[in-house]
């Protein structure tokens, strides 16, 4: 008899998350009838409280904004991955207690290889955000220690400069993202790209003096493509949708709240199915 078991994505808001989809896809591959995973909405003051309620047959919780940076204060052990990135978008639930965990970073590097990116020798990063955070540490493990991070204002970037610290990485931070024209013009070359803008604050970038060489990542997934994914292909740049960060990241939490090896192809195959029905 399958033991009764819950887990769930935390966020503000959550209501158009997919975790749902592909955490549901993952139990159903892997034969868990009595899991169940839902979503619920919940803000950073609700956090702790939330947390503190649940009972013993909760095995994890999926984390996205504005939930990752305090996740670490509702943890009672944080991975060195979690710590180095300042963020977590995972807390597993052992009855030793709760673990913070960052699969994004797992997210990007898994995304990249599958683009056929193993090496890389120029990065660029948009945005200095949490998820900005989770890029320089996956750049790191693709081989880059100097990155060029572009930004708004320069004075915003405390965080994203500890992390790095943390890291071992040196990022030259450019407050460029003002003048699309200079900004644009740093893209040319990369190896690859990764915009962790909100929806559409990169559209001006679309126009970028690409080359064809450069893989570029949106973590934005809907609406797709944007205007910079679109500008990006056709260029004949190499084009990663966040749905691609989204599904191995899940993988990756899976992995940690089940302890059985996540079904790649049985997500997958849900979240298409998911995103083509909501058009």
């Amino acid at each position: 008899m399958t033991i009764a078991r819950r887990a769930a994505v935390l966020g503000s808001p959550v209501r158009h998350s997919l975790s749902p989809v592909l955490h549901g896809a993952a139990y159903a591959a892997l034969g868990l009838d009595g899991w169940h995973y839902d979503a619920h909405e919940c803000d950073e003051a609700g956090l702790p409280g939330f947390v503190d309620a649940l009972g013993p047959e909760w095995t994890g919780l999926s984390l996205t904004m504005p939930l990752k940076r305090v996740a670490l204060q509702v943890a009672d052990r944080i991975s060195p991955l979690a710590a180095a990135t300042g963020a977590a978008n995972t807390l597993v639930l052992r009855p030793d207690g709760r673990l913070a965990e960052n699969t994004d970073v797992i997210g990007i590097v898994a995304a990249l290889h599958e683009a056929g990116v193993a090496q890389v020798s120029r990065a660029v990063v948009l945005g200095a955000g949490g998820t900005a955070q989770a890029a320089l540490a996956a750049l790191r493990e693709l081989g880059v220690s100097d990155p060029l991070v572009l930004v708004r204002e320069a004075g915003r970037t405390g965080e994203l400069r500890a992390a790095a610290d943390r890291l071992g990485v040196t990022p030259t931070v450019s407050a460029v993202l003002t003048e699309p024209e200079r900004a644009a013009a740093e893209l040319a070359d990369a190896d690859v790209v990764i915009s962790t803008l909100p929806a559409g604050a990169a559209d001006a970038l679309a126009v970028a003096p690409w080359a064809p060489s450069t893989t570029v990542v949106d973590v934005i997934y809907a609406p797709w493509p944007t205007a910079f994914a679109a500008g990006a292909a056709a260029a004949g740049c190499t084009v990663v949708s966040g749905l691609a960060m989204l599904l191995h990241q899940a993988v990756a939490q899976v992995e940690l709240m089940t302890g059985r090896t996540g079904p790649v192809d049985a997500m997958r195959e849900a979240l298409d199915a998911a995103v083509l029905a909501r058009g």
